[in-house]
């Protein structure tokens, strides 16, 4: 059993990962002494020194040393040589499951679930709640593009968090609202098949309380399941979506420009009111939908909530626009399912339609392209060029017959190519690509590192 008292030493393995590092923001703001270890360095592992964490560079079992718990990312085995040295100290070691109940312990937890949107959608409800009044305390997969931050603490009983499948992290919540955005199949690392996916959500939604609010996206079968299956059973829920008619939240009159997303928002056929995003995508539309049906059910008058919605900014890695040098846009997206390429790529035409759209996507994981690898093959059809990188291996060693390479064969795409190296593919970009275009870069890895150097090496060229 966790006991958490403010003051304890936690130390974090692997600190810098996303969830980890909202963790520890909210640990340093509750009042405890953190340390962790990464072997990555970069932006959120600065910030979190700034903040008063101290934090080693690589691991090492003097690191744990005179802590008092331990947590630990899912990316690390449990013969981790922290968590070895943690275990003969007798210090107890915990994983998010574990951890994250007592996080959350004693306030009203609004937790969003769902293959896709997830982080998107829980930004914008922490957003709204933050631009109302409400402060709650939140944990987000990204970092928040309104408040620089990806966790807090707020003086609110409010805690909205995003309910992340992988590891079944989110089965240590104790959610008053739930929002499944989507049920998709992916992490086979972790879950070997479509099923054992779905029941990790099944007893996810069964920790709803009698009285909980389950709201669920109509257009994605998978969570309307879950939506009807409530249903039958006379407890709580919300629907919403744009295709369904039979959801009970529905977007309508949907108009895309180069600028905004406007569209018009009806609860059970009547009219609430008029919502405009800066950010594009018929995705981010279904995103915000789910966050107006959370904050509304929270008594938030809904034109201040679209009000919020409008000031918006996407997270980190979310459509995020670098620059538009000289007619080229630049942009960082998390994308690595087949289903998210598709919806990037087509936020991109929407937003850019009269360029050239390049999509550079870097694989995540050897098992994710080895399971959906037809789904990935078919998922670049609407960019008018595709850069395929070597994979990202994350925490998982190469599986024999499985690369990048091969999936290129098997795509029947005008213009792809197998660019392995992250250096290659900046220089295929300097070379081929001509303005007005867009570079689109999806990766859950380091690929990052491509907008940021072919950005600066159009710089200096153009000087």
């Amino acid at each position: 059993m966790v006991q958490l008292i403010p003051g304890q030493h936690i130390h974090l393995i692997g600190i810098g990962g996303s969830g980890m590092s909202a963790i520890a923001r909210v640990l340093l703001q509750q009042g405890y002494y953190i340390t962790g270890s990464d072997r990555s360095t970069g932006d959120m592992i600065d910030a979190l020194k700034q903040e008063g964490a101290q934090i080693y560079h690589g691991h090492d079992a003097t690191y744990v040393n005179d802590a008092e718990i331990v947590v630990a990312t899912s990316a690390v085995s449990n013969d981790h040589i922290e968590i070895l040295s943690a275990q003969a100290q007798g210090i107890p070691v915990y994983r998010r499951i574990d951890f994250i109940g007592k996080l959350t312990q004693g306030y009203d937890c609004i937790a969003v679930s769902g293959t896709h949107g997830k982080t998107t959608t829980t930004s914008m409800v922490a957003y709204i709640l933050l631009q109302t009044g409400r402060d709650p305390s939140y944990v987000v997969g990204g970092v928040m593009g309104n408040t620089g931050k990806n966790g807090a603490v707020g003086d609110s009983n409010l805690f909205v968090i995003e309910a992340d499948e992988y590891d079944n992290m989110f089965h240590g919540l104790r959610p008053q609202i739930e929002v499944i955005t989507s049920v998709e199949y992916d992490h086979p690392d972790f879950f070997r098949t479509p099923n054992q996916m779905m029941d990790a959500f099944s007893h996810f939604v069964g920790l709803l309380p009698q009285d909980g609010l389950l709201v669920a996206c109509a257009d994605d079968p998978g969570a309307l399941m879950f939506a009807r299956n409530r249903e039958i059973m006379a407890l709580p829920v919300a629907t919403y979506g744009i295709r369904d008619a039979s959801a009970y939240w529905q977007a309508r009159a949907i108009e895309y420009t180069t600028e905004y997303t406007d569209f018009d928002v009806y609860y059970k056929d009547h009219l609430q009111g008029h919502v405009r995003l800066t950010i594009p995508g018929t995705h981010n539309v279904l995103n915000a939908l789910a966050a107006l049906v959370v904050v509304c059910t929270l008594d938030v008058k809904f034109t201040a909530a679209a009000a919020a919605l409008e000031e918006f900014r996407s997270s980190g890695r979310r459509f995020e626009l670098l620059d538009d040098y000289e007619d080229i846009a630049i942009i960082n997206d998390y994308a690595h399912h087949p289903t998210a390429i598709r919806a990037t790529i087509e936020a991109a035409r929407l937003r850019y339609p009269t360029r050239d759209l390049w999509a550079v996507w870097q694989p995540h994981t050897y098992s994710r392209t080895a399971a959906l690898i037809d789904n990935f093959a078919e998922a670049f059809d609407k960019a008018h060029h595709a850069i395929i990188t070597e994979i990202y291996a994350a925490r998982e060693k190469p599986i024999e017959g499985v690369s990048s390479h091969d999936l290129v064969e098997m795509m029947h795409h005008p213009d792809v190519r197998y660019v392995p190296m992250l250096d290659d593919v900046v220089d295929t970009l300097l070379a081929d690509v001509k303005a007005p275009a867009v570079i689109l870069v999806m990766s859950a890895g380091d690929a990052t590192r491509v907008t940021r150097d072919y950005w600066q090496a159009l710089k200096e060229r153009n000087r």
